[in-house]
């Protein structure tokens, strides 16, 4: 394999001092880069250039900073910046495919780096939300697109042809009679050509792609598979110095004493010392930090750390304490109206109707990332008159130029003052978009005058997670005689901190199927908790979907329905209800994967005594997903899902070989959680802490997953969330149909279920 993973700075360096002499022009500055590296750039954004009208987020060239997206060298290696966070969701290798295929390059001459951090020159650089595809997908198609005119117009000129009889492809410029030339014996003309206007651009039809939709290796996978690859915990600096964190078990206590002489002498241990937080569980809470030669030094200093730890303003937060309060409102309306349309209550009292009322409980859980919360800072005190403080961090976080803000707030440092490293990520499904652990390790790093990587153990992680909010909802609904549904009503109960709602925790009226039914009645109540919560993969699609498909299953076997039959009624007539708005229901794009789901995993056979099918679909970060799960139960309660058939449509797939593996790691994260995490808090404290209470979903009990996709023509959207949330419910779906028993309560555990 040719991808190489290697850093970006000397490339970046050498142009920079090719631009030191250049002419602030486009011309000059093209001149200037192509000379720099050896070839043609395309660099990307700048305030004032190319493509600033047709979209603020989007410009090709900057006279004044240059981190190119496209480089091509005379020998024909093309070189692709991808500007995102790679965490396993596969941008790092869709982003350069996109612009590769609209190039015309061949993918065997592609080289990936991962670029510098800048959004000043790259744009939005962060991920998560399943939009990083969606949010880039023209932007990375214009890269590609200008670059190739570009190489066109050089063609023409040194083969004397129409440039409208040129087109290029497999790395080249090439005309209808067989001539044709490579990109690299045209980059430096290429890059002398102007930039084209963006709303000159064409784009390729679907039918001409050669790139995307076909199956390619992450650019990462060999030096992943070997050990080779470099995550944010493998950082190593010169001088480096190791250190551990410890925070009180109840969130938000302070501390009082700690036995931090006792520490210090410990074998390998450099220094200890109380640090004293801002009381923001998402910048810095207070802590005893400990620094040493090496982690196993630091680590085994923690466990012999004693802290006496002020309690009396910390959380008092309870989880049996909130299941209580829940159920005691289940059958009310209370709290705020989400909507109210139509005339529910005349419907549950019509006695032709067949009505059904059921209390929903999903737990907290933890994101559990392979990878445990690390980061590696340099803070450098400015010495003399002059000099003043830098940081050099390496930040294995969603948002790497939010660094800067932190810098900035809480340290006083300017954006000029601040180097930041943008490291692959060991998994995150939403826990690093929170900043808290690079504080700390900027705050030991300045403490020591010395470089720092900060590592947290397994029950850190665990314990003072962003956690995914527990909830709850009462629901009661109505099918008339004929088994359709005419009432839908959803009291949710949810979680809020100083009176926000945490993420997942927000509950809207276009949640299913609140806008397809006729009589609809919503409303949720709040409870105010200080237990950090933060977004999980699909945030609240991950749980209100496990509610709403479980129970419209229960009210269509009230109404002696088919599952199938009785969603696809529930969609109602194809339209969007949100006309234009990629990111709203369209019916029609339901029922296509709600039947392929069902077609494919043989809706409707035959099965076994003890064994059935469960369906479930959701509308999740605007993708449409269906799934079937074919289960089977035995005696002892004991649950084997065979396989799990999956339909989806999230638009054209960029990288079919990511796509497939982000569908089947969602299934399976979904399937994990759903059988046995569940974090649990009495009196503010986290009580589980490593995989002993904490379980995961073993290799040997992953179910088969066959997945099956809708390339349909809509813009693509995102693939790393949707395919979550309908796991559950198929499920718990399938369970009934094979057993008859209702699963209402996660985790499956605590219901008496094993894997």
């Amino acid at each position: 394999m040719k991808k190489q993973i290697v850093e970006a700075s000397a490339v970046v360096d050498s142009i920079r001092d090719a631009m030191a002499n250049a002419v602030a022009t486009r011309r000059g500055f093209l001149a200037a880069v192509g000379l720099a590296g050896g070839g043609m750039v395309i660099a990307s954004l700048g305030p004032k250039l190319a493509f600033a009208e047709s979209d603020p987020d989007l410009t090709l060239v900057s006279s004044e900073v240059l981190n190119a997206f496209i480089q091509v060298a005379p020998n024909g290696e093309i070189t692709i910046y991808s500007a995102n966070p790679e965490m396993g969701q596969g941008i790092k290798t869709a982003l350069p495919m996109i612009i590769a295929e609209e190039l015309g390059a061949r993918w065997e001459d592609v080289t990936v780096l991962q670029s510098p951090v800048s959004e000043e020159q790259f744009g939005n650089q962060r991920a998560g939300g399943s939009t990083t595809i969606p949010r880039t997908w023209d932007q990375m198609r214009r890269m590609g697109a200008s670059a190739r005119e570009m190489f066109i117009s050089a063609g023409a000129l040194v083969m004397e042809l129409p440039r409208a009889e040129l087109k290029t492809a497999d790395s080249k410029v090439v005309h209808a009679s067989g001539r044709n030339m490579t990109f690299g014996q045209l980059a430096t003309l290429a890059a002398k050509q102007d930039v084209p206007d963006a709303d000159d651009l064409t784009f390729k039809d679907k039918d001409e792609y050669t790139i995307i939709g076909t199956s390619v290796s992450g650019v990462d996978n060999l030096v992943i598979s070997t050990g080779a690859a470099s995550f944010g915990i493998d950082t190593r600096v010169p001088d480096m110095l190791y250190a551990a964190y410890h925070k009180c078990p109840t969130i938000g206590g302070l501390v009082k004493s700690a036995n931090l002489d006792a520490i210090k002498k410990m074998p390998g241990v450099i220094d200890a010392f109380v640090v004293e937080g801002n009381g923001d569980p998402r910048e810095l809470l207070d802590g005893v930090a400990i620094v040493g030669k090496n982690t196993h030094a630091v680590f085994s200093a923690k466990k012999q750390l004693k802290v006496e730890w002020d309690t009396t303003d910390a959380s008092h937060d309870s989880w049996t304490g909130l299941v209580d309060e829940a159920k005691s409102l289940h059958g009310s309306r209370g709290g705020e109206e989400i909507i109210n349309k139509g005339d529910t209550e005349t419907e549950f009292a019509n006695s032709d109707n067949t009505v059904l009322a059921a209390f929903y409980e999903f737990p907290f859980v933890a994101h559990l990332c392979m990878e445990p919360m690390n980061c590696t800072a340099h803070y450098q005190k400015g010495q003399g008159v002059f000099d003043v403080d830098r940081l050099e961090i390496w930040a294995p976080t969603q948002g790497p130029a939010r660094v800067y803000q932190i810098a900035d707030s809480m340290f006083g440092l300017e954006e000029d003052q601040v180097i930041v490293h943008q490291p692959r990520l060991g998994g995150s499904f939403g826990r690093r978009v929170y900043r808290e652990f690079l504080a700390e390790a900027i705050e030991i790093s300045k403490r020591v005058n010395a470089p720092v990587k900060l590592t947290w153990t397994r029950e850190d992680d665990i314990r003072h997670d962003f956690f995914r909010a527990g909830g709850f909802q009462s629901v009661k609904g109505a099918v008339d005689a004929g088994g359709k549904l005419v009432a839908f009503e959803d009291h949710f109960m949810g979680m809020e901190t100083d009176g926000k709602a945490v993420s997942g925790s927000r509950f809207a009226a276009t949640q299913f199927p609140l806008l397809n039914v006729e009589n609809a009645y919503a409303s949720k109540t709040m409870f105010d908790i200080d237990i950090p919560c933060g977004p999980w993969r699909a945030p609240g699609s991950n749980t209100t979907a496990f509610v709403v498909q479980s129970f419209l299953h229960e009210l269509a076997h009230a109404g002696g329905r088919d599952y199938l039959d009785f969603l696809v009624e529930a969609m109602g007539e194809p339209r969007w209800f949100d006309e234009g708005n990629i990111r709203s229901l369209n019916t029609g794009r339901a029922v296509a994967v709600i039947k392929l789901a069902a077609e494919k995993a043989g809706w409707g056979k035959t099965l076994p005594a003890g064994r059935g099918l469960g369906l479930a679909f959701c509308f999740s970060h605007a993708a449409h997903v269906a799934e079937v799960a074919e289960v089977s139960v035995d005696a002892n309660k004991k649950i084997t899902v065979h396989q799990v058939t999956v339909a989806v449509d999230v638009g054209p797939i960029i990288n079919m070989s990511g796509a497939l593996s982000q569908v089947e790691g969602a299934v399976v994260d979904g399937l994990s959680t759903m059988m046995g995490q569940k974090i649990t808090f009495e009196n503010g404290a986290v009580q589980q802490s490593n995989f002993h209470d904490y379980d995961v979903l073993r290799i040997e009990d992953s179910p088969k997953v066959v997945t099956h996709f809708i390339q349909s023509e809509y813009s693509p959207t995102g693939l790393g969330e949707p395919a979550l949330p309908p796991l559950a419910p198929a499920v718990t779906n399938a369970i009934f149909a094979a057993t008859g028993q209702r699963v209402r309560k996660m985790p499956l555990t605590d219901e008496g279920y094993s894997i």
